[in-house]
């Protein structure tokens, strides 16, 4: 039988509430603080997801961190307004466009948004695809596909009954948790955080999670998922240690991005008061085991957890049933959709590695612009895209998929590793033909230097012809 899901839809009639556009919590500095000594107090209730700095303090160098480089700058004022667009149906949206202002309307918008939902609505009910077009659903859903699709598997698991979810709490949460993700970041953003929701529901409907996983893992699972970035700043650890940012000395320079995307995702939670109507208890485990599951994504840990992930399957003692070994199993999980770029089709997967490195070269010019020590893999003159997938692939994604097809050897692990498999030879083959094309440029520019030299040298070498002179 075919479920259907009504899609949750904004009103139009009405304007977004405040509270639920309300992004309070900037992390700013300025020139009177020492870079990056504690944030002034008065400042941090402005607003969350941005991080900035005065311009005269030129050791705070870097960043309305970051991706906000070569987008120009924008007016406080203009920013809930850019907000509010993302939040509007594509009726209303076409409506306030200024490329129609003027322009006799040829079709009904209201048949236009009937056929972005309706065609959402038909991505939703293959949302177990491994095919996924998540950029595509996004576009579909005017910039809400995280709000749309984390809901949506909510709903679809009947977590929101099971829990007792206020849905306009919910609702509220969700708007937040897509807004607190920078849309500027080229890779680090809300579509970044929907594709690995969507790649954690994946998992979790293996045949060895389906069948062991309790609701509360499930409901654990997808926010973690859609959290796990949460407030990126698009630079990575190193990059905030070697500037002194505050949050690397509250952290103790250790999982800094993920513990302040743990943190302020707890934030999310207790703000909306999502899960006030829980007993103080539970809801202090839940933040807890999500921040557990939100850490287990740092990428400077791999070893760590693939050893442990190897030894448990080596020694066959991984047992469902203990609720700690279905915490350990939805860690690997959540670190296998984070990363899976690599597994998704090429068409995918090259749109991701582009985005990836593009946020990385970002990283390196603000370093160069600064005269700082450019951070490995963010150098756009001695790297590329397809250098930098290939040692992704060989040595942080290929080990962590073997392990995972081991734990649970179905159709979708083969899956996996036969795209990751013709993806790296794909990157593989453009890196042969770039480097064939700059060797055919250099050997003509060679060849141009030897005609021009032995011009040259023939030129002098003749008689310059003279005139008739009249004598």
């Amino acid at each position: 039988m075919e479920v259907c899901y009504q899609l949750p839809v904004l009103p139009l009639d009405r304007p977004v509430p405040k509270h639920v556009l309300s992004r309070r919590g900037a992390i700013s500095f300025s020139s009177s603080s020492s870079l990056f000594g504690a944030p002034d107090p008065r400042q941090l209730s402005q607003r969350r997801g941005a991080i900035s700095y005065d311009s005269s303090d030129q050791t705070a160098l870097y960043i309305r961190m970051l991706a906000r480089l070569g987008c120009g700058s924008t007016s406080a004022s203009s920013a809930p307004e850019r907000r509010v667009h993302r939040l509007l149906s594509f009726q209303r949206y076409l409506h306030s466009s200024r490329l129609l202002r003027g322009v006799p309307q040829q079709i009904p918008l209201h048949i236009l948004d009937e056929d972005y939902t309706g065609q959402a609505r038909c991505m939703l009910g293959k949302v177990g695809s491994w095919n996924f077009d998540i950029f595509l659903f996004d576009r579909l859903t005017n910039g809400n596909g995280l709000i749309t699709l984390t809901s949506h598997l909510l709903n679809q698991y009947g977590l929101v009954e099971l829990f007792q979810l206020d849905m306009v709490k919910l609702w509220r949460f969700l708007v937040m948790v897509q807004e607190d993700y920078h849309s500027d970041n080229p890779y680090h953003n809300a579509v970044h955080a929907a594709d690995v929701t969507q790649a954690m529901y994946c998992y979790m409907q293996e045949p060895k999670l389906a069948k062991s996983l309790t609701s509360y893992d499930i409901l654990l699972g997808l926010l973690a998922a859609a959290t796990h970035d949460l407030d990126h700043p698009g630079v990575n650890q190193p990059f905030l240690i070697k500037t002194d940012h505050y949050l690397a000395s509250l952290y103790r320079n250790t999982s800094v991005l993920e513990n302040h995307h743990w943190k302020s995702a707890v934030g999310l939670v207790r703000e909306t008061g999502l899960f006030s109507h829980l007993p103080p208890e539970d809801s202090l485990n839940l933040e807890r085991d999500l921040g557990s599951l939100i850490l287990a994504t740092d990428i400077s840990r791999q070893n760590e957890y693939l050893s442990r992930f190897r030894l448990h399957l080596d020694q066959d003692n991984l047992c469902l049933s203990k609720a700690s070994h279905r915490h350990f199993i939805l860690q690997m999980a959540l670190k296998c959709a984070d990363i899976c770029n690599p597994c998704r089709p090429w068409e995918l997967s090259k749109q991701w590695s582009e985005k990836v490195t593009q946020e990385f070269f970002q990283q390196g010019d603000i370093e160069k612009k600064h005269k700082l020590l450019v951070s490995p893999l963010c150098d756009r003159g001695t790297n590329t895209v397809g250098n930098i997938q290939i040692g992704f692939m060989t040595y942080v994604a290929e080990p962590l998929f073997a392990e995972w097809a081991r734990f649970s050897d179905t159709r979708l692990s083969q899956t996996m590793l036969g795209h990751m498999g013709l993806n790296k030879a794909s990157w593989g083959g453009l890196q042969q033909e770039q480097s064939f094309v700059c060797e055919e440029a250099e050997d003509a520019a060679a060849r141009r230097g030897a005609n021009t030299a032995t011009t040259a040298a023939g030129t002098s070498s003749k008689e310059i012809p003279q005139g008739n002179r009249k004598s």
